[in-house]
This record gives C-alpha cells, structure tokens and sequence, in this order.
C-alpha cells in the first residue's frame, strides 16, 4: 500500500506548481553508491620480493614489503613492444573477472620527460597515435581509469618544447582522450603535475584546457612525487575552481611524510630522496567531493632514475627503497 500511495501521490501533485508532503511521511533513504574497488595483480615485483624474503627467512621485511604487494597499483603502458595491447587486454579482463577495476598509465609521448632520466617516447605523432589507439581498443568493454601522460602538460609549461612540438603534444593528448573515451566505461585523468611544480595555477589550467581536459573525467596531480595530500587537494581545488568544479585523482603512493627537505627543483627533491614513506591507501572514499580517488600511480619500490646511491634506472624495481617507503 505504501508504494500504491507514493505512486498516487506523485501522479496528484504532477499537474501542480507545488505539492504538500503528507504529514508524517518521510523520503526513502537513498542508498549509498557501492564502493570502488581497484585491481591488485597477483604477480609483480613487490609480491615477488615478498616471496623471496619468505624463503630467505626475512620474515619481517617480507612482511613489510607485503604492504606494498597487497594494495593496488597502477599498471603503466610506456612502450612498443610487442604484445603491449593484449597485456593490457587482460589486465582489464582479469579485473574485471574479480570485479574490480585496473589502473594504467598511458606514457608514450613523444619527447616524454623531456630527455630526463624517463626519458624516450614515440618516435613521432603517427606512431604515438597508432599506439593509442591500440591502447584504447584493448581496454574498451571493460570497466578501467587510465591515467594519461605523466607530466606532459607541465613539461611543456617547462619550456622543453618548442612552439610547434608543444602544439602537436597538447593536439595528441586531446585525440588520446577522445579515443580511450569513446568507451564510457573508461574514466580517464590527464596528468597535471603537483603542487611543488608550478605554482602558477592560471598557467596550468590553460595547458590542461589545450590539451582537452573537458573531454576527461578530469584530472591527476602529483604522480611519482612526494608532496602532502593535503597540499595536493588545496592544489587541485584552486585548479578544479577555474574548470568549472572539474574532478581529480591523486598519487599518495609516497606521501606518507611528505616532500624531502631539499626544495627546489633539483634530483634530490623529487628523484628517490631518502626518509620517504607509503601514503594513504588507494580508496574512492576521500571525503572530498571533487576528489575522486586516492591512487598509487607511482608503484612504490620502483626507481625514478639513476640518482643517489646505488640507484637503477627509471622503472626498475629497487628492493631497498621499497623496504625503506614500507617502515618510514
């Protein structure tokens, strides 16, 4: 009856300009959205250390290490090679199999990282755009948020590249939003930078807005950096004010304590600096609403270059700093 009644009285106040509640009714609670869970790959390095770690009778540091291992990273595409697009076809496969959605990294730009210790990308626009659109099919039909070229708007801000090659970058990044979003299912986040980076907010916006962030689902900041959490959400807001209330996502791979102390722009600032900790867990519940998601981008434990003591290149995974992010 109570459902009758409700039917009854939408149809009865339908044709009115207002309509009085019936006293001592109430609304039906609106239930609350699922929470999102993200993929964690049963295989990778830090799982793969931990089991190394079990077997040599390093039970504690497997076990810190573990950390790492049982939450969800990202899954960074930043190459070529052959098979590039059916490892990302089952990625989202298998997430979706566990019912929950995988994160990658789109990094291929030409010219990324501008020659830096990341440095290297498609050999032209052509090529970029093909692999793109290799990426993109792969993943369609399955649910997943791709975080798009890291630091290639603020690269550019950078005064890397020239006039031209800035123009066909922001054109590029714009076509590869286009195509991972011709599936609704995929939410995708053009990287953005951090707030330690440049500091003028205006100057971000209008990179972001050429390079076509109203076609994303918004947003990333502070991917394989260190700074707070709190600064990234003030950061982001300013930026998201000027985007008409545009979302964002945050790296807190490492953020635990926060940036090193040597400021500035230098390696030791941002390149493996030593005293860094694991940040809050990836989760959607932010409790800001503009914030979509906490995130580990940046896979904890990997190098972010041949800098300070006995670092790999960029990429490679680094036991030692893993176990030093897991106990700070």
């Amino acid at each position: 009856m109570r459902v009758r009644s409700a039917v009854l009285a939408v149809v009865a106040c339908a044709g009115l300009a207002a309509c009085t509640v019936e006293a001592g009714s109430r609304p039906e609670p609106v239930p609350a959205p699922p929470v999102e869970k993200f993929y964690v790959e049963p295989a990778g390095a830090a799982a793969a250390q931990v089991r190394s770690w079990d077997a040599a009778g390093r039970a504690a540091d497997a076990a810190a290490v573990r950390r790492i291992a049982d939450e969800p990273t990202a899954v960074w595409f930043a190459d070529a090679d052959p098979g590039f697009a059916d490892r990302a076809r089952e990625l989202v496969t298998s997430a979706a199999a566990a019912g929950r959605t995988p994160v990658l990294v789109a990094y291929w730009v030409p010219q990324r990282d501008c020659g830096g210790h990341s440095g290297g990308g498609a050999p032209d626009a052509a090529a970029y755009r093909d692999w793109i659109g290799r990426l993109a099919a792969a993943v369609h039909g399955s649910p997943a948020l791709v975080v798009l070229e890291p630091d290639a708007v603020t690269h550019v801000l950078q005064g890397c590249l020239g006039e031209q090659a800035a123009g066909e970058r922001f054109g590029l990044l714009g076509e590869a939003i286009r195509a991972f979003k011709a599936d609704p299912g995929v939410r995708v986040y053009l990287d953005g930078g951090n707030p330690g980076w440049v500091k003028d907010v205006d100057r971000v916006v209008d990179a972001l807005r050429r390079a076509g962030v109203a076609e994303a689902d918004g947003f990333s900041l502070n991917v394989a950096n260190f700074e707070t959490t709190d600064a990234n959400i003030g950061y982001g807001t300013a930026i998201s004010d000027r985007l008409g209330g545009a979302h964002f996502v945050i790296d807190t791979s490492r953020n635990g304590n926060g940036p090193a102390a040597t400021a500035g722009s230098g390696d030791g600032h941002w390149c493996n600096p030593p005293g860094r900790a694991l940040g809050p867990a990836p989760t959607t519940q932010t409790g800001h609403d503009r914030v979509d998601a906490y995130l580990w981008v940046k896979r904890p434990g990997e190098s972010d270059g041949e800098c300070g003591s006995g670092a790999p290149p960029a990429g490679q995974w680094w036991p030692e700093y893993a176990l030093a992010l897991a106990t700070n």
